[in-house]
């Protein structure tokens, strides 16, 4: 039988195995690619009155849109993480070291300098 989870939670599956919502990008890119090949495909019917053609077109434009749409927001994504890495081990070192002659903003006296 189903879970509760499975019942209140459920998940979009793209060709039986790619599950849409746990993979990051994964759903806006499909998104942006089905609007893609409706622009492209549309368009290229208007302009040339070919049925199939334009269906190709379609097809090859969904592909384009949402593997860019893909790589872009996967680049955008590992940025955020490094930063945020970056940024949760600077918080990680500055309550490490705060007040501890290690300490950068700590302002050295005279002593402390003939010490080092």
């Amino acid at each position: 039988m189903f879970t509760f989870a499975q019942i209140y939670n459920p998940s979009f599956k793209l060709l039986g195995f790619l599950d849409v919502k746990s993979v990051p990008c994964a759903r806006e890119s499909v998104l942006y690619g089905s609007l893609g090949s409706l622009v492209v495909g549309l368009g290229h019917f208007l302009a040339t009155s070919r049925v199939r053609r334009s269906c190709d077109f379609a097809v090859g434009g969904f592909i384009c849109t949402m593997l860019g749409y893909w790589f872009y927001c996967r680049y955008n994504l590992a940025q955020h993480r490094i930063r945020q890495r970056m940024l949760k081990e600077g918080m990680r070192n500055k309550i490490l070291f705060e007040g501890s002659s290690l300490d950068p903003e700590r302002k050295q006296t005279g002593n402390e300098r003939s010490d080092s």
